[in-house]
């Protein structure tokens, strides 16, 4: 029986996170780590993600969230619980 749970996070990161190959590196992670979604630059120089997985790598991908690309400077990650119902068959960067 699985007992998995599937969550959904949306997730602003704030600090130095654009012009770091930030939405590169939180694609590759969203792979390794199973998680949908989508990631995108915003105007006011944070990143904004939507993620969907497992309970367990959502845990995973918050982690990696929290430290980003090599370049960047994460100040804060803000995170709210999200009931969107699209469906996301991959991870995509979106300009």
């Amino acid at each position: 029986m699985d007992t998995s749970t599937i969550i959904r996070k949306h997730v602003i990161v704030t600090g130095k996170v654009q012009g770091v190959f930030f939405r590169a590196y939180t694609k590759d992670a969203a792979e390794k780590y199973m998680i949908t979604g989508w990631v995108k630059n915003k105007r006011d120089g944070t990143v904004e993600a939507m993620i969907k997985g497992e309970e367990e790598n959502i845990k995973q991908m918050m982690q990696w969230l929290h430290t980003g690309s090599p370049a960047s400077s994460v100040n804060e990650v803000i995170v709210d619980d999200h009931n969107d119902l699209s469906t996301f068959t991959g991870f995509e960067i979106r300009y």
